[in-house]
């Protein structure tokens, strides 16, 4: 009874962790860039994210315009292409700060 209760435990948490990080090559996740308009929300984002200094799945520039690259984001309140969640635990994917050589 003990090892079912571990594996299903152990399972649970596998799954749970096994999006993080996957973001493709073409720079997107879940069929969404990861550049352009970009407001941070409390609930229903598309994404979480966990900011990291280090081990990052994706480096992050903060731009005022031209958000057209991996990795740039231009923060906004208002009709932004994606909606992002900080987080402690449970992220889609982690993200570092940068003010150069962003993207993957």
């Amino acid at each position: 009874m003990k090892k079912l209760f571990f594996i299903i435990v152990l399972t649970l948490f596998l799954n749970l962790t096994a999006n993080a990080g996957n973001i493709s090559s073409s720079c997107t996740y879940k069929g969404k860039p990861l550049y352009g308009k970009v407001q941070v929300v409390n609930s229903f984002p598309d994404f979480k994210v966990k900011k990291v200094t280090s081990f990052e799945d994706l480096k992050v520039k903060q731009v005022t315009s031209f958000p057209d690259k991996c990795g740039r984001w231009q923060f906004v309140n208002s009709f932004p292409d994606f909606k992002i969640q900080y987080v402690d635990s449970f992220e889609d994917f982690k993200i570092k700060f940068v003010d150069s050589f962003e993207g993957l």
